[in-house]
């Protein structure tokens, strides 16, 4: 006889918080978001091989996550994913993309001989939007610099516009250059001490490396949370599924991939099983492969005990998903994410490994994260929160006035991704469970994530935490009815501004 559950499911948004006591040290800017992404044994004392600064990752989907998104990521302290659904070149590119993007020191992409001309010097700062051009003597990123021209050192208009590069750069003996390995800090430190706004980088063949510029280090100290690896490369991680990844991850791990993450629309199962024994076979216990999703405790249970380093919970919750629709499976994401803590706590318990556990699925509103969190999840995984902005990989376009953003599930026919479906993939036989859609669009990554870790961090100090596990031991929660929830938006008035609404 099949099994019924007593209780219905219950999404986040039939629950709120309850304030606990708010100490004299409970004040934002003592509250940690740090919060572990693999595996480890916390009973013994080990610290995470990976965390993250903020409890954010990226979802696996074409419409969110390339390399544009894990760099702007991982410069707030999260993870992109990314997208498995392209070749395994394109997707190892992008991850090698993001992992030589090296913080503050820039590949120079504006480059010029000292043979060319100021016309050529004009063309090209029209092409790239760079006023600072690098010279070397085969006009490329890494030749022997020659010298250094902007936009300043000449007036088109006054002189002839064949004149040669090399008469009006500021030529080599006279810059200010650092050598390979210096410091982000200590290459502010020369450009703050001769006063100039760019500060080349060269090896000791006087090959040019990289350029630092004084703007990009006031940019780099606006993102404190910055989450790189202990070479200063940005951490990212990337998309797989069950049925080319013995090809697939040793690509990626050459490109430099930080971790992994089984991507299917429902993870209890023997593939995913055979993916996690098959890849640390083979490339070794310190590949990172998280696995799901699964909503419930013998799936999080399956998983763990065949080694994923982290869990991801959900089925069906996504803004695009239609797969309660289709197949009649799924869970209400609080729900699941209350009984897959649960289980991780009892795993944790009977092994003294912690396994976190990621919460995929569901956010509507920026308290729905906390709500994530205070229920048990480590980190939480967005699709359409991150679809919005103008780092994500789709089109921006004007709809009946509006500014919106493309958005598509994995499951739908434009992405076509039925490898994430171990049943289904055979010719007639795939059917979506995504739909193509438009997202309002946000603006700037860093404007949103800062606006929304400041609300999370605001209401764990309600709560009386200063960090996710301290909000996970505190929190009270409570169940609301409809009328609790109209009670709780702008009701009975004529609301004139809504700006700072979100």
């Amino acid at each position: 006889m099949a099994y019924f559950y007593e209780e219905p499911s219950h999404t986040f948004g039939e629950y709120l918080l309850i304030p606990g006591y708010t100490s004299a040290e409970c004040i934002p800017e003592n509250v940690s978001l740090k919060t572990p992404v693999v595996r480890f044994n916390k009973k013994s004392g080990e610290k995470p091989s990976l965390s993250m600064n903020i409890p954010l990752v990226s979802a696996v989907m074409q419409s969110v996550s390339d390399d544009k998104m894990a760099i702007a990521l991982a410069k707030e302290g999260g993870i992109s994913f990314i997208f498995g659904s392209q070749t395994i070149e394109n997707q190892a590119a992008m991850v090698a993309r993001v992992k030589s993007y090296k913080a503050g020191f820039v590949t120079s992409d504006s480059n010029i001989r000292p043979d060319q001309t100021l016309e050529e010097v004009v063309s090209l700062i029209e092409q790239t939007g760079h006023s600072t051009i690098a010279v070397t003597d085969d006009g490329t990123a890494h030749g022997k610099l020659e010298g250094i021209i902007t936009e300043r050192d000449f007036r088109i208009d006054h002189v002839p516009a064949n004149s040669k590069v090399n008469e009006y750069m500021t030529p080599f003996a006279k810059l200010v250059t650092g050598k390979d390995g210096i410091t982000l800090s200590a290459a502010n430190d020369l450009i703050w001490a001769h006063k100039v706004n760019q500060l080349p980088i060269i090896d000791d063949k006087n090959h040019l490396v990289s350029i630092v510029f004084r703007k990009d280090f006031d940019n780099h100290e606006t993102h404190p949370n910055e989450l790189m690896d202990t070479n200063h490369r940005y951490i990212v991680g990337a998309g797989i599924n069950t049925r080319d990844y013995m090809e697939r991850v040793p690509a990626l791990l050459k490109a430099g991939v930080d971790i992994l993450c089984l991507d299917s629309s429902e993870g209890y199962s023997e593939w995913q099983a055979k993916a996690l024994h098959d890849i640390h076979e083979k490339f070794g216990k310190d590949v990172k492969v998280g696995a799901g999703n699964v909503v419930d405790r013998e799936g999080f249970m399956f998983l763990a005990e065949n080694g994923a380093d982290f869990v991801k919970i959900g089925i069906g919750g996504g803004s695009i998903c239609i797969t309660r629709e289709q197949k009649g499976i799924g869970r209400g994401q609080a729900t699941a994410t209350i009984e897959v803590a649960k289980a991780r706590d009892e795993y944790y318990s009977k092994t003294g490994i912690y396994v976190p556990i990621c919460s995929d699925g569901g956010i509507v509103h920026d308290y729905h994260i906390t709500l994530a969190l205070a229920m048990g999840a480590d980190f939480v995984m967005l699709g359409r929160y991150f679809a919005r902005f103008d780092e994500s990989p789709t089109n921006k376009l004007i709809i009946n006035g509006n500014y919106v953003k493309e958005y598509w599930g994995e499951g739908s026919n434009r992405a076509r991704n039925w490898q994430r479906y171990d049943l289904g993939g055979k010719k007639g036989m795939a059917f979506e469970e995504g739909v193509d859609s438009y997202v309002p669009y946000a603006g700037r990554l860093h404007d949103n994530v800062s606006l929304s870790m400041s609300k999370v961090i605001h209401t764990m100090c309600n709560c009386g935490a200063l960090s996710i596990p301290e909000l996970q031991q505190k929190a009270k929660l409570t169940l609301v009815s409809s009328t609790t929830i109209s009670e709780g938006s702008a009701h009975d008035v004529t609301v004139r501004n809504t700006s700072i609404h979100s």
